[in-house]
């Protein structure tokens, strides 16, 4: 028994061996999507300086948020499906230079049509993300496909929580437009060193036009059983993800805590540990324990509301549960992508399309019903909303289980 097993484990750790997908490029890949998603959320602390710069309404600049975050709608149906039918490194490489060309021109903008423009145009290509990986995910071997998505996934994470504390600490120092060029700076870098870093694999292709490559993406939300269970599992965790990130700094300015801006921010911390610690997750999905994950991370998710509930009185109690949350979110999200990657190898760009538009949907919805319940009943009522939709979710997985996996794609 112990013969075969070692046998087995030897021939696991050589298709590792032989994999494209080295340690270091998978680094570089989640170091990569942090620098690249953080361009969506950069303007969040700087909207007073753009406003005073540009003579804009301190309540109409807000539009540029809006603006990036459509764009990165956008960009995930329309350029990330682009995976599947031409050569995703020369579609990184290209996202990421215009990129920079982008954010050097919302950096240097003096209108605020221009800076508006440029901003959208920052969130549409800052679906290069989601390219990455898709690629992490193709260039991997089978019982590696969960760890490298983890690994990648986390990457994206780390970058949308520190993002807002980054631009500050640089605004602060050298202005909001610095924000901009030193992040275009940074997409340069990045393209320059995937060139070299990552190969020129040949993977499979949709046959189709780009208007067939389109449509495909409804008919495998139409086909796929697991695309169709992990695309409502991401509706409802970023819907509850965007109701505590869009809420939590409501009752941690207002008395009696009344906490500073940087205070605030020093909160993500806490959440970065528990996406980080949620990173290895992938690879229970590679064991074929993706199903048990799930169930195990959305009731993790539903209990973390109970301590950060008692926010207003005791913030050790609202750390802890924002480090299990982020946890709990960042194992289903992980499991969701490591399985639907399994599911379609020949598809994967497409699918993550797919299934990222759900993701997006869920974030919209649940950052408009946060502010709304917190102005009825405040922060007890936020919580409570959170956690209904965390148990909704945990009694969604108990009855979509035999569903989910009695497709043969699994």
């Amino acid at each position: 028994m112990n013969s075969k097993t070692d046998f087995k484990d030897a021939l696991v750790a050589r298709a590792a061996a032989d994999s494209p997908l080295s340690r270091s490029t998978i680094q570089v890949f989640s170091v990569g999507c942090a620098l690249a998603v953080a361009n969506v959320y950069f303007a969040q602390p700087l909207l007073n300086s753009m406003a005073h710069s540009l003579a804009v309404e301190t309540g109409f600049v807000d539009i540029v948020v809006t603006a990036s975050q459509l764009g990165y709608a956008i960009g995930l149906f329309f350029i990330v499906p682009l995976g599947d039918l031409i050569n995703r490194k020369v579609l990184i490489l290209t996202q990421l230079v215009l990129s920079a060309g982008a954010l050097a021109i919302v950096g240097s903008a003096q209108h605020w049509s221009v800076l508006l423009g440029a901003t959208t145009l920052v969130g549409l290509l800052a679906v290069v993300v989601q390219v990455v990986v898709v690629y992490a995910a193709a260039l991997a071997t089978p019982s590696q496909r969960g760890q490298a998505v983890g690994a990648v996934t986390s990457g994206i994470v780390l970058g949308i929580l520190l993002a807002r504390l980054v631009s500050g600490v640089i605004a602060d120092l050298a202005g909001w437009r610095a924000v901009y060029f030193v992040s275009a700076g940074l997409m340069l870098a990045l393209a320059a060193v995937l060139s070299k870093l990552i190969p020129a694999t040949s993977l499979p292709r949709h046959a189709g036009s780009y208007r067939a490559l389109l449509a495909s993406v409804f008919h495998l939300f139409k086909t796929e059983p697991v695309l169709r269970v992990r695309s409502v599992f991401a509706l409802v965790i970023f819907a509850a993800f965007s109701v505590l990130w869009t809420s939590m700094v409501l009752p941690l300015s207002a008395p009696p805590l009344a906490l500073s801006h940087t205070q605030i921010g020093l909160f993500g911390l806490a959440g970065i540990a528990g996406a980080l610690a949620a990173s290895r997750d992938g690879r229970w999905a590679d064991r074929g324990l993706g199903q048990r994950t799930t169930g195990i991370s959305l009731a993790l998710l539903a209990f973390s509301w109970l301590p950060m509930a008692f926010a207003e009185t005791s913030l050790l109690a609202l750390i802890l549960g924002v480090v299990i949350f982020d946890f709990a979110v960042q194992a289903v999200h992980v499991t969701n992508q490591s399985l639907i990657f399994a599911a379609r190898p020949d598809a994967q760009s497409r699918l993550v399309g797919a299934y990222m538009c759900f993701y997006s949907l869920g974030s919209a919805l649940g950052a408009i019903a946060a502010t709304q319940v917190y102005a009825l009943g405040g922060w007890q009522a936020v919580c409570l909303l959170g956690a209904s939709i965390s148990v909704a979710a945990w009694l969604f997985w108990l009855g979509s289980r035999n569903v989910e996996y009695s497709t043969p794609s699994l």
